[in-house]
This record gives C-alpha cells, structure tokens and sequence, in this order.
C-alpha cells in the first residue's frame, strides 16, 4: 500500500520541544548553565563496586536508583515527561534511540534471580516510552551504537522531508550500569579519572547517564499550532567505514562521507557552518579521527570545535541528542562553548578547539558528529529558530 503524503517535499523539519536529565539534573538550562561555568559533573561512582575496573569516575546522577523497583532510564525518562505532560501530540510518530536501554533489569535477573530476562528488550522499553509520551504510535528502535540518537533525528528529518509523517516524538537514554562500565574498561578506554577531548594527556572516555527528548514537526505543522521553532535539522548524513568492531578508521573516510553528505543534503557549504559539536569522547583514536576529517573538509576554514563530553560524560545512545539541544541553545545565545577539561589541546588541534567561549555569527548554522561502534558515522546541520 502506498503511504499517504503529508506534506509537500522539502519542507522544513523543525525542533518545537525538547529537553534532558543529565548528571547535572533535570533540563537543558542546567546543563548548559554548567557547561558555559567550565563545570564538570564526573565524579567517582558509589553505584557499584570498581575496584577490578581500570576507573572508577562516570558522570552518574545521583538521585537513580540502581537496582530497584523500575529501570534507571525509566526513572530518568519519567522525570522528563512529567514536566511535559500535554505538549506530546498523540498522533505523533515515535523513535526511541538507546544502546543498552534497561541493561539493569538484565542485571537483575542474571546476577539477582529477580524479574526476568526478557523484560529488558529494547522493544519491552519502546513499549514504556509510548505509554509515558501518551502517543498511539508503536513505535520504532534504532540502536547504532552511540550514534543512536543522531541517526534517530536524522531518520526522523527525513521522514518529515519526505512527506511520511508530520510530527515526530525522538526519545533517547542510556545509563551507566555495571554491565556498560565493565565493558569500556575492558577495552581500556575509560579515563582513570574525568575525560579531557582533544587535550594532549587525554587518555580515555567517562560514561554518563542521560534521557532526552526532541518533538519535530514539519514548519507548516509547527506554525498552524503556533509553536516555538527552536531551530531546523537542516541536513544529515550517515556512513559506515567497516573499520574494526570498535575502532574508528585512522582515515577518516567514513566520517568524512558523512559530513559531505550532511552539507549536501542542507544545501549547505562549508562556510555556512559556524561552529562544530564534536563527537569528542577523549579517546586518543576518536579526537584524532574527527579533527583529520575537519581538515578534510572545512581546510583553513578552522572552524570553532568543542565536546561536551568533558562535562556530562559519554552518553552513549543518547549521546547526540543531548548535543543538539545544546547546540541550538548555543545558536540561540550565539555563542559556542569551551571544551570542560580542556587544558592543552594536543598538536593540530589547536588551531580548531579553544578552552575559551567564542561568538557565532548571526545565520551562521552548526553541524554535529558523532560515531560509534562498528564504525558508524553520523552528521547533522543544525539551523537556528526564528
């Protein structure tokens, strides 16, 4: 059966709402107030024993509870749309963007013999989220490793361009658990202590819990119901460079496709982009990674870079979302952050990441990176609000 179109093609997918739970708290104003303070909300963590652990720091939220009657997600989750009751249309369509969900009932069930096993499916929780959201829509996962989200918006964008859907509910969420820390530390990629993006001494990523959400609607839609437009997913593009199961490429080929897919697709050039949201995990890999594919792309441009990873830890699945909120909120202030912990970029990177705030210019849009596991790349173009 063909589907029904909505819209015309081309129209705009606009962001109306949106907001997160991060270690720092519950909104995006907290968040943001702390990044632009240089805070960082990595610590060490109480919620499980470290000690066979190559770290014991994560930027936690300490008011979950780990192990309990409901998921740590799920807590976060609720938190978010208890604040945003009646703002979610039903009709809505939903993709929920996460890597492990509710990893911590699996915890449960294995090592304490309490619940069982299949109640921690991803489509168990896109279940929970479509109840918790009040939308009617079944729903759809993606899970691509800590690209999740960012692919979630982009598919989202698309189908509202495409004409699919007029409105689109993209909830995501991760949270750090035994399980998720036990894994990074056996690959040695946690930093012993906070991580540092781009710095010389960088050394590895912090893990982070974090929830989100973003209601995206098409421009028409947006404007009948006479809603805020925070700011337009202008472009996107996703790549896969099939290097290694979690190493990225050391050229940087896949990021780069992304990226020119991702100017292409907003009908953008290089000197449109007025700053840079990084992927940034403080890996010596990733950092390294990003930067060549900027030169690749952008040249002498040098466009401003900065990672909020050194702030809020690596949200994993819902990595991406949570930057895009902060990006459209630097859009907005029209000012671009400095990297938390940043303290010597290392070589070339400082000719493109500062520790200092620096102003964007008026129409100038941002792009967003993030990669993952398996080699996926993704890439967003984000134009500011009205």
């Amino acid at each position: 059966m063909e589907r029904r179109r909505i819209s015309a093609p081309g129209v705009k997918a606009v962001v109306v709402s949106c907001d997160m739970v991060t270690a720092f708290g519950r909104s995006s104003d907290v968040c943001w107030e702390n990044i632009l303070g240089g805070r960082s909300a990595i610590s060490r963590i109480a919620r499980f024993r470290t000690k066979a652990f190559v770290s014991d720091y994560s930027a936690a939220l300490d008011t979950l509870r780990y192990h309990g009657q409901e998921s740590m997600v799920m807590q976060m989750l609720r938190s978010l749309f208890e604040q945003s009751e009646g703002s979610v249309p039903r009709d809505a369509k939903l993709i929920l963007a996460t890597t492990k969900g509710e990893v911590d009932l699996l915890e449960q069930a294995i090592l304490e013999g309490r619940g069982d096993v299949s109640e921690s499916r991803p489509s168990v929780l896109l279940g929970k989220v479509a109840s918790l959201a009040g939308v009617d829509d079944a729903g759809m996962v993606i899970s691509a490793a800590c690209a999740s989200s960012s692919a979630a918006v982009a598919k989202a964008a698309a189908t509202i361009r495409c004409g699919h859907a007029d409105c689109v509910l993209v909830v995501a969420c991760d949270s750090v658990t035994e399980f998720v820390f036990s894994g990074f530390s056996s690959l040695m990629a946690l930093d012993k202590n906070a991580a540092m993006p781009f710095d010389k001494n960088r050394s590895g990523l912090s893990l982070g819990d974090a929830a989100a959400y973003a209601l995206i609607m098409s421009e028409a839609r947006a404007k009948k119901e006479d809603r805020e437009i925070i700011g337009e997913i202008a472009g996107w593009g996703l790549s896969d460079d099939a290097n290694h199961m979690t190493g990225p490429s050391r050229d940087s080929q896949g990021m780069i496709l992304a990226l020119q897919r991702a100017l292409k697709s907003a009908s953008a050039e290089a000197t449109d982009i007025g700053f840079i949201s990084a992927h940034g995990t403080g890996t010596v890999y990733n950092d390294a990674m990003e930067i060549r594919a900027f030169e690749a792309v952008f040249g002498e441009l040098k466009v401003p870079v900065y990672s909020i990873k050194g702030a809020v830890g690596h949200t994993m699945g819902a990595a991406g979302l949570i930057e895009m909120i902060i990006a459209f909120r630097a859009l907005k202030e029209r000012t671009v952050p400095s990297t938390v912990n940043l303290q010597e970029p290392d070589g070339d990177f400082r000719e493109w990441v500062s520790v200092r705030q620096c102003n964007v210019n008026a129409g100038q849009s941002a792009l967003l990176t993030n990669a993952g596991f398996s080699g996926i790349n993704a890439a967003l173009v984000l134009a500011g609000g009205a």
